[in-house]
């Protein structure tokens, strides 16, 4: 196993640790912080996948501003948990079967795509190179597209 995919593997780890103590834990406050350790797992993964623009953009839009926002309000709002969690137990068979279903779809994803070899790695970029000068060249220049849009 190679250091990125055992990177990878650990950080997968983490964010789908983070990502259900979002939805179990029982204090908004901590919800919201395992959300933000979530956000930033996944600008991990962003910069592995060589992709800085986006891995930057979340960790700005969502960890800087959105997340500093939810917390400001659910620290600031006096919220009666115990009035939230009544109707818990009434939806949590509907809950199960949603979420059985969504693992059996990632199971059935896994074991379908496991056996190919098409995905290559990455190649490595020439020396010099920047996605974010690239994105800014197409976004800004007059690129011509190779293909005629409809």
């Amino acid at each position: 196993m190679t250091l990125e995919a055992a990177t990878f593997y650990f950080f997968a780890a983490i964010l789908v640790y983070a990502s259900l103590r979002v939805i179990t834990v029982r204090n908004p406050v901590h919800a919201a912080l395992h959300l933000v350790l979530a956000f930033f797992t996944a600008a991990g993964v962003w910069l592995l996948a060589r992709a800085e623009f986006l891995a930057i953009t979340l960790v700005l839009v969502y960890v800087g501003a959105v997340m500093v926002l939810f917390l400001f309000v659910v620290m600031m709002l006096d919220i009666n948990i115990d009035r939230l969690r009544e109707g818990f137990w009434r939806y949590l068979p509907a809950a199960a079967v949603i979420g059985a279903l969504m693992l059996a779809e990632i199971v059935v994803m896994i074991v379908a795509y496991s056996g190919f070899e098409t995905v290559a790695a990455p190649a490595e970029p020439a020396a010099g190179y920047s996605n974010i000068k690239e994105l800014g060249r197409l976004l800004y220049t007059d690129y011509v597209y190779p293909f005629e849009l409809a």
